[in-house]
């Protein structure tokens, strides 16, 4: 069987990636707040008039929408509070 060869990142890598993975993630949140908010004005708009089958159709798009934020936002406070206990430990 072959060795796998793993290879070690730096910490200054490993911090400058997460960075940019969370500057992905807030933009992945503001689009999906957007969207969320367009959606549910629409979905308004559509129960005003009481077409049924629309309607449903625009509460999938607002669950789809809830679905891109509530993902987004648990990887973003789970990178918060995993630097947050790492500041921690290195000030103790």
């Amino acid at each position: 069987m072959d060795e796998q060869k793993i290879t070690h990142i730096s910490r200054r890598t490993w911090y400058r990636w997460s960075f940019y993975i969370n500057i992905v993630l807030f933009f992945i949140a503001a689009i999906a707040v957007f969207l969320l908010i367009v959606d549910s004005y629409y979905a308004g708009k559509i129960a005003a008039s009481g077409s049924g089958d629309d309607l449903s159709q625009a509460w999938i798009y607002i669950a789809r929408d809830i679905a891109f934020l509530s993902i987004s936002m648990a990887l973003i406070f789970f990178q918060f509070f995993r630097n947050l206990l790492t500041i921690i430990r290195r000030s103790l």
